[in-house]
């Protein structure tokens, strides 16, 4: 079996349907493996590494799985760090499988193609592991370990590089078994019995959840009902509880319960609301932590750290806080989400534009965010009613990451609604790849909100430099045009109303549109206010 052959074949055996990437002459070898497995592994080959890298990123964030791209060496990987440094901060099992320089140059420095001085170092910054193949034989077990790494504990991105000789190289490879899928983390007893104590002592509990609570939706709902307590989300929780329950509150409303916050219960999540948002710790606050990964209780320092899987540790809550009684807050809750929702309408055009998103889109669409303003606004003001429907890049903050991580969230569901909203500028990072969408037929709704600028930088130039600005202007192309030129319908949005019908006709169609949705910038509300909000805003 070739060094390739050996690659695939264990891809098969982790059940890996897609690849994303790009040939190159480093990589013939693995390519090769792939068109020979038929259709049982499809091959997206996008016009950017990016590209490649963010659809794999997409695959994954939308469906809980590993998703895979392939790139060569060099100027390849380094295209894809931004995907997969994303990937690495959101907690999202990526795997790249990349080329090298032949091994008899390997560390030479001689300056062969595509060489640098020390690859797999450089992946080892971006991921959580990583490995180089030397040998066919050696490929299975070093694959299989890195969706082992990829999968377990915190899930995070992986590398595998191996020699372009390699590739092409025979000789007898043993393939090991199937995976079994990886054991829950079970939590610790005295850890569950310290946390459910003081959450049966909570006046106004409050839980917060993150993208790793994302498969403990039911268990997290449960005990939100048996407390009584609010869930709020901020960016990768969105949906855990559905936006439409009394209990599942947007990051706006929550913030309106943080000072009365007696208890904090966080599952997997950062925290970040409560450390890097939110003002005014409330006194005496106490705070107990849910997450797979040990190194979080030692950044978060809580009261009480239970390290475990999200819905088996909330399961253990749920049971030794059995008993427990609370007066329905739902009523309460209501009235609140009531008048946040009255206070985001401020947030002009975005609010009305993202309320015309949700009308359009079915219950069980996806919605990409990007980094833009309404982007920004739909953290908030875009009712969110599943896990994993809203797809985000976290922390990270990776301009560009939306509109090709839509490509693969809509591989990975073809069957199912996937809208991307973009800004004008991040657009055009990865714009190209229109080309891919009608090529291979992805049927994602792309819309450009086009203000003509980089709009944060804009206003932030405006205001903090005595109106000085440089670099956050931008000259577009004619949207629909470009979209024609790839063979994609297109349609101008100017209200939320036209919005509405044009998303509607579009989803109907079935394949890739644009849809673009001129914005004056002068007009634009900040969404700030309500994402770094000041002390108790009322």
């Amino acid at each position: 079996m070739s060094g390739g052959d050996a690659i695939v074949q264990t891809l098969l055996l982790h059940g890996v349907d897609t690849v994303f990437g790009l040939p190159g002459v480093q990589t013939y070898g693995l390519f090769d493996a792939l068109a020979r497995t038929g259709s049982r592994i499809r091959v997206v080959c996008p016009r950017h590494e990016q590209t490649a890298g963010y659809m794999a990123y997409g695959y994954a964030k939308s469906t809980g799985r590993a998703g895979v791209y392939a790139v060569v060496p060099g100027a390849g990987v380094l295209n894809s760090a931004a995907a997969l440094s994303t990937a690495y901060g959101a907690s999202t099992p990526v795997v790249c499988v990349t080329g090298q320089v032949p091994s008899r140059f390997l560390g030479s420095g001689k300056g062969h193609l595509h060489e640098l001085p020390d690859q797999l170092a450089t992946l080892r910054t971006l991921t959580k592991w990583a490995a180089r193949i030397e040998t066919p034989a050696a490929a299975p077990a070093l694959v299989a370990e890195a969706f082992r790494q990829a999968a377990t504990g915190r899930p995070r991105a992986v590398a595998v590089e191996m020699p372009w000789d390699v590739f092409d190289a025979q000789e007898p490879v043993e393939l090991p078994p199937p995976p079994a899928p990886p054991p829950a983390l079970e939590p610790d007893a005295g850890a569950i019995e310290a946390a459910a104590e003081l959450l049966r002592g909570a006046r106004r509990p409050l839980i917060m959840v993150g993208g790793g609570a994302v498969e403990a939706a039911a268990e997290v709902l449960a005990l939100a009902e048996l407390l009584q307590a609010p869930v709020v989300s901020f960016r990768g929780g969105r949906g855990v509880v559905s936006d439409d329950h009394p209990l599942g509150l947007t990051c706006v409303a929550g913030f309106e319960l943080w000072p009365e916050t007696d208890v904090l219960l966080g599952i997997g999540s950062r925290l970040e609301l409560a450390w890097f948002r939110w003002p005014d710790r409330p006194a005496g606050l106490r705070v107990v932590n849910v997450d797979v990964d040990p190194l979080q209780a030692e950044r978060l320092q809580p009261d009480v750290a239970i390290t475990a899987d999200a819905a088996a540790a909330t399961r253990a809550l749920v049971a030794a806080l059995e008993g427990v009684e609370r007066e329905p807050r739902h009523a309460e809750l209501r009235a609140l989400k009531e008048r946040t929702r009255q206070e985001i309408e401020a947030v002009r055009p975005h609010a009305a534009f993202l309320a015309a998103i949700r009308e359009a889109l079915p219950r069980d669409g996806f919605l990409v965010e990007e980094l833009c303003q309404a982007g920004f606004a739909s953290y908030f003001a875009f009712p969110v009613y599943a896990p994993r429907t809203f797809v985000t890049g976290g922390h990270q903050g990776a301009l560009g990451f939306g509109f090709p991580t839509a490509l693969g969230v809509k591989v990975a569901h073809p069957d199912r609604a996937v809208v991307s909203i973009t800004g004008d500028g991040g657009f055009l990072f990865g714009a190209t790849d229109l080309a891919t969408a009608g090529q291979e037929g992805i049927g994602v709704v792309t819309i450009v909100f086009d203000n003509g600028a980089y709009g944060n930088v804009l206003r932030d130039q405006q205001r903090l430099y005595d109106g000085r600005v440089l670099g956050a202007v931008l000259r577009n192309p004619d949207f629909l045009a470009l979209a024609a030129s790839f063979g994609i319908p297109a349609a101008r949005a100017d209200t939320p109303d036209e919005l509405r019908r044009a998303l509607g006709r579009a989803l109907a169609d079935g394949g890739p549109w644009l849809i673009e949705v001129p914005v004056d910038p002068s007009q634009e509300v900040s969404p700030w206010p309500f994402l770094m909000p000041r002390p108790r805003r009322r």
